[in-house]
């Protein structure tokens, strides 16, 4: 099936000459750090006015989805060490997206759960998202969007 192409920017412009990369031009890693570095560049802008990163709004998708969830299992979920769970959590306490509680079945675990206030900017942060897949999804047919997670799955698992 084709899809419409939506009228794509480049977010790092091409300089003449920069097609030539030489032998590098057959090594993966090369060209996963540069799609990572164009989707990462057309993220951040798409974010730029929610003072959001992409792991909170990951940790708010998670809690939101996983009512009192506990940090560890927040943790797990994200790949993430305690450490970082815990500032990104912290951060946004402060900003009263989320609420710790105590866990009813562990006293030592806390859960999160989300606040009005973060469920209101979860539903934008969506909105952004949806946006930005929109983008990166219009590269490529619906097959090749499967194909191109299931690769990428083999990766990261």
């Amino acid at each position: 099936m084709t899809r419409a192409k939506e009228i794509l920017v480049p977010t790092t412009p091409h300089v003449a000459g920069d097609e030539d990369i030489g032998e590098i031009r057959n090594i993966v890693g090369f060209h996963i750090r540069l799609a990572h570095g164009a989707v990462y560049r057309h993220f951040t802008e798409t974010f730029s006015d929610l003072d959001l990163t992409q792991k909170q709004v990951s940790v708010l998708w998670l809690v939101d989805d996983h009512p009192d969830i506990s940090q560890t299992d927040l943790a797990q979920r994200m790949r993430m060490d305690r450490a970082t769970t815990m500032a990104i959590v912290n951060r946004l306490e402060a900003k009263d997206y989320l609420r710790r509680g105590k866990s009813p079945s562990d006293g030592r675990k806390q859960t999160l759960n989300l606040t009005d206030r973060g469920r209101e900017a979860l539903s934008v942060a969506k909105d952004a998202i949806a946006a930005h897949e929109r983008w990166l999804k219009s590269r490529f047919s619906d097959r090749e969007v499967e194909t191109l997670i299931e690769l990428l799955t083999r990766i990261h698992e």
